[in-house]
């Protein structure tokens, strides 16, 4: 404590900022650190003493004591009139009324650095190296003598503490505790059955002599650790008289400075105090002013809105009373005469907003109602944007739903007022006798009714324009807050982080401030002065406030008063868009905006449906179903114009239309298939499968096939040179002989595919039905032909070769045709749709099977002829046999009857299959007349016989290069 208050050649200074100088201090050089006079005098030893040499109570006992004391040190140290004791010593025995305050440091005195001490430490190092050096080499007499005086106390010290039991050294050591109680006074010792003896009381005594020394043990030990410490106490006491001295100096320099602060207070301070209170009380006045024109202009806010609404003008209505509202909160908070004007202003904007929504019911029932004709796209625009504004200002963003309910009611009297001016041009139908629309529709003719249903399409896309531009009309002004929002969020970014850069300079200017104003005082201008442009700033800001405020009001006020409507809307929008806070989030926005093209797709939604109900009427009694082929395109293509239409128009592809013509459609393909299906049956009931001419309107529609056209060509008026019928169809240059019912099949799945063409929704339905058509045609001219159903059908007496033949022909031609089916089909469906094609695969199959039979049904025929005549074969003269003249014969009948059919190669092919057959059974025959080949007589009959049927079987048409290979029928030798 002593060495932090030495002397030093640093000047020091106290919190009060009062710097003082070193008494007695030489300039030059540094003074050895002194001690200050002890509280009491101690004896002369003739050597000096340092600060840590004092009085010890072991080694001189003749010397003053720290029991020689008359004053406690603590006592000495403490202050009473504290409630607890101060940390700072300097401080805490000045009083309860002492603050503790910041005190300016001066700006007389220089800031101290450590460069200040830079020459006296370069002066002082060559000393300081030299005293440490000699403390070294010459030790002092007491720290050499101190160790070992030392060691021999604490063995001293260390022995008599070990006389004392180990019981009092425990941490744990409590005389509560019985056990410990009794190990110190073993009182089993005193208990003797009668009274005190004279033992008991030595016993007694011993104890407490015991104890005693124990007592007396510790206390010395005690002494001679405070002995050991009492340097410390000894130092402490010494400073205290210097510390007094330099506390009755810095009193007298405390009385001085405070009487010269008052001197300055009452000279420079209370004038310039009295100018700032003079110019704060001015402002308050202006600020008072402000106040009162302020609530002049809200006085008038109810009458002003009223005059607001009264011209439908809901924006800005609600703009004034958000202003107001505003304005109550913020600047006229805790006005009495205002305290219910919050609450009727609340009930108004809830007033304005149920007027604001049945205006736009009554704007949007007008609009949706009106003449579809000869009026303009969107009803009074301006009124629309002005009441789109004023619901999105109010987050009334359900108004949408007005809209879509206005539109469902407006489709349904769309319907009803275009059946009711039909029906007037109709003079069969008694309005009175059938009163419901649907009936009505029911009794007209398909023309009349198909001329409604086009007017109600024409009527339903002019309705759907009109609300797509409406919509757009909504949109536009959701799009406009929307940019507002943004730029809005924009300019507060950007107003944010230009304060950011402005106050970033902010501390050192404030400093610089506080450094100019304290200079202003100390030379004795006015601080009002310093403060007077900041004040100045401050109230011009204030000023701008509450002018901004009042010119919204008077703005407000001024548009209630405005002449001109259509001023009066850009400036209710113009107001709209500064009101930022009251606008929608931008999620909001976008999910009206969304909402938007979902009001425009429920609205074409709406118009499909009411087209459904218009169709599902008039199908109701089955008259859709009994339309013409020619009649049921003309409602196809009407209604797939209109789907067309409606979805370039409205981006969405409505289904329920589409779905409704796709059930007619399916009643349409099945009654279509049923009388194609039947038709067939009847020409396949009445085929006598006989080769039949080839009228030249047939020729062209095959023609037409193999250019590529999969239509039915348009009926042309026959002209009196008609080319006659021909013999054979010709098909890519191959002739064909068919029967008639092949030439209808032919046009019959023409008119599927046109069919097609005409309605592509219903392909995949005519695939499926054309493939019956196609299975029911196969397995019916099997039954007939193959099956000899023909015999009792249509009465004929036997199934021919050439009926076989012919059959087969024709299911060739539908073979040849069905890829060209299918590829149409292809160019119809979908991709997903391809796996239908599958059909045609196995009508492929079928068919090619069916050839396959009527082949081997041929070769069956032969089969059993030749062995019917073979089995009566003898090899004897005359030669050839008459068995293989009858042979040949036959085959002559057979090529005679297919040849003419058949192409070439298949007709090879058939008779290398009957020439087969004709070897077998001959060979079987030769082997069981034993006949082989050895050269003898019945062998050269043999070989005449198998050379005249040769001869016979290559004289046939197209059978000249055929090779029979006659050698087979011998049988190899083993």
């Amino acid at each position: 404590m002593a060495s932090s208050h030495g002397s030093s050649p640093v000047p020091r200074g106290g919190r009060d900022g009062i710097y003082h100088k070193e008494w007695d201090a030489p300039p030059a050089r540094c003074r050895s650190v002194r001690s200050l006079p002890d509280v009491c005098p101690k004896e002369p030893t003739g050597e000096r003493r340092g600060l840590c040499d004092g009085p010890s109570v072991v080694a001189e006992h003749d010397r003053w004591t720290v029991y020689s004391s008359k004053v406690n040190l603590p006592a000495a140290l403490n202050d009473p009139r504290l409630a607890k004791r101060e940390s700072d010593f300097f401080t805490k025995t000045w009083g309860l009324d002492f603050a503790e305050t910041e005190v300016m440091p001066s700006f007389y005195l220089p800031n101290i650095t450590r460069e200040h001490f830079g020459p006296y430490l370069q002066e002082m190092a060559q000393r300081e190296r030299i005293h440490e050096r000699c403390k070294t080499i010459c030790p002092n007499k007491d720290d050499v003598d101190a160790p070992s005086s030392v060691a021999t106390n604490h063995d001293k010290s260390r022995a008599e503490l070990e006389q004392v039991p180990k019981i009092f050294m425990k941490p744990e050591f409590a005389l509560e505790d019985p056990a410990t109680f009794n190990s110190v006074l073993p009182w089993s010792h005193f208990n003797s059955a009668g009274g005190k003896s004279s033992r008991d009381v030595a016993s007694s005594k011993l104890l407490q002599e015991k104890l005693s020394h124990y007592l007396d043990v510790v206390e010395v030990s005690i002494a001679r650790q405070i002995s050991l410490r009492s340097d410390a106490f000894f130092h402490a006491m010494s400073s205290q008289h210097e510390l007094q001295d330099r506390l009755q100096e810095t009193q007298r320099a405390v009385a001085v400075l405070r009487g010269r602060t008052a001197a300055i207070d009452r000279i420079m301070c209370q004038g310039p105090l009295q100018a700032l209170r003079t110019a704060l009380t001015r402002n308050n006045c202006v600020k008072l002013h402000n106040k009162l024109k302020l609530m002049a202009a809200v006085h008038q806010t109810q009458p002003t809105v009223q005059l607001l609404l009264s011209t439908s003008e809901f924006v800005g209505a609600l703009e004034l009373i958000s202003t107001t509202k505003e304005v109550l909160q913020q600047e006229l908070q805790g006005i009495h005469s205002f305290r219910h004007l919050g609450s009727q202003l609340c009930e108004l904007e809830k007033l304005i907003d149920k007027m604001m929504v049945e205006d736009f019911s009554m704007y949007a029932r007008s609009d949706l109602n009106r003449v579809l004709k000869d009026e303009p796209l969107v009803l009074e625009k301006e009124r629309l944007e002005s009441l789109v504004f004023g619901l999105l200002r109010q987050t009334k963003l359900d108004f949408l739903d007005i809209y879509s309910d206005e539109t469902i009611m407006a489709a349904k009297a769309i319907v009803s007022q275009c059946v009711v001016e039909n029906v007037l041009n109709i003079e069969d139908i008694d309005t009175e006798v059938v009163t419901k629309l649907f009936d009505q529709m029911r009794l007209m003719t398909f023309p009349q009714w198909f001329e409604l249903l086009r007017n109600i399409f024409e009527s339903f896309l002019l309705f759907l324009q009109r609300i797509k531009a409406t919509l757009s009309v909504i949109k536009n002004v959701v799009l406009e807050v929307l940019a507002s929002n943004q730029r809005n969020r924009l300019l507060e970014e950007a107003a944010r982080s230009g304060a950011s850069v402005q106050e970033a300079p902010r501390g050192p200017s404030l400093l610089q401030g506080q450094a100019e104003l304290a200079y202003l005082t100390h030379e004795g201008l006015f601080i009002s002065d310093a403060l007077n442009e900041a004040q100045q700033q401050q109230q011009q800001l204030v000023q701008d406030q509450s002018s901004a405020v009042g010119s919204r009001i008077q703005q407000s006020r001024a548009e209630a008063a405005g002449s001109d409507s259509a001023e009066t809307s850009i400036s209710t929008e113009q107001s709209f868009m500064s009101g930022e806070n009251m606008m929608p989030s931008d999620l909001e926005l976008n999910r009206v905006i969304n909402n938007l093209q979902e009001l425009l797709h429920t609205a074409s939604d709406v118009s499909h449906d009411r087209c459904v109900k218009v169709l599902t009427a008039r199908a109701k009694d089955g008259s859709l179903a009994r339309l013409s082929s020619a009649e049921f395109v003309c409602l196809s293509q009407a209604v797939e114009g209109f789907v067309r239409d409606t979805e370039e128009l409205c981006s969405r592809r409505s289904v329920s239309l589409r779905g409704a013509l796709q059930s007619q459609a399916n009643r349409f393909v099945h009654r279509f298939h049923d009388e194609r299906k039947t038709k067939l049956s009847l020409l396949l009931d009445n085929e006598r499968w006989k080769q039949a001419e080839v009228p030249a309107e047939f020729q062209d529609l095959v023609n037409s096939i193999a250019d590529g056209r999969i239509t039915l060509p348009e009926r042309k008026i026959p002209a009196p040179e008609d080319r006659k019928p021909a013999e054979f169809l010709l098909v890519n240059g191959q002739k064909y002989a068919v029967v008639g019912t092949v030439l209808l099949l032919i046009r019959i799945f023409l008119e599927y595919c046109q069919c097609v063409n005409d309605i592509p929704s219903i392909a995949t339905d005519m695939l499926t039905r054309l493939s019956d058509l196609l299975k029911h045609f196969n397995s019916r001219s099997c039954q007939l032909v193959l099956g000899a159903g023909a015999l009792q059908v249509v009465g004929l007496k036997t199934i021919t070769t050439k009926n076989l033949a012919l059959a087969s022909r024709c299911l060739q031609l539908v073979v040849h045709y069905i890829p060209v089916i299918r590829a149409h089909f292809e160019t119809k469906l979908q991709p997903k749709q391809f796996s239908v094609l599958r059909h045609f695969d196995h009508i492929t199959k079928d068919y090619n099977d069916h050839v396959a039979e009527i082949s081997a049904k041929l070769v069956a025929i032969m089969d059993s002829l030749f062995e019917k005549v073979l089995s009566k074969y003898e090899v004897k003269a005359p030669m050839p046999s008459a068995c293989f003249r009858n042979a040949c014969k036959q085959m002559a009948k057979m090529h005679e009857a297919i040849s003419e059919l058949l192409p070439e190669e298949q007709t090879q092919m058939l008779f290398l299959r009957i020439n087969a057959s004709f070897k077998m059974h001959l060979k079987r025959q030769l082997a069981r007349l034993g006949v082989v080949n050895d050269g003898g007589p019945q062998n050269g009959l043999v070989v005449v016989d198998v050379a005249f049927y040769t001869d016979n079987v290559q004289a046939l048409k197209n059978l000249d290069r055929l090779d029979l290979n006659m050698a087979e029928i011998w049988e190899q030798k083993r």
